[in-house]
């Protein structure tokens, strides 16, 4: 049974940093890709970022330049480093696995998810 555990949210100042880690059970890193979503209340969960076994990444065009998605394989965790945070970067965070269908940030392409760890950046 794959299980994805996240933490590393907290609640941080606009201008200021996190690092989001998932850690696996089940799942076998770098084997497929992997991702980071988001979800603010009252809005669609949105992909964030997302890496594939070859280390490719891609990011939504609002976190680019300001996060940036690794995995280390050996650990079995994926992470997110959140730099220069923004108030609308406020949302519950999830990292997925078990990419099979679509485009790398659709959340219907995926079939693992963590529980969501909450981010929430002041003014």
């Amino acid at each position: 049974q794959v299980q994805l555990v996240e933490s590393g949210g907290g609640s941080v100042q606009a201008g200021g940093s996190l690092r989001l880690s998932c850690a696996a059970s089940g799942y076998t890193y770098g084997t497929g890709c992997m991702g980071w979503f988001r979800q603010a209340p009252g809005k669609e969960r949105e992909g964030v970022a997302a890496i594939d076994s070859d280390g490719a990444t891609s990011y939504t065009d609002s976190v680019e330049g300001r996060f940036t998605i690794s995995q280390d394989n050996a650990k079995s965790t994926l992470y997110l480093q959140m730099n220069s945070l923004k108030p609308e970067d406020t949302a519950i965070y999830y990292c997925a696995a078990g990419f099979w269908h679509g485009t790398w940030l659709s959340a219907g392409g995926y079939n693992y998810w963590g529980q969501g760890t909450q981010v929430s950046v002041s003014s």
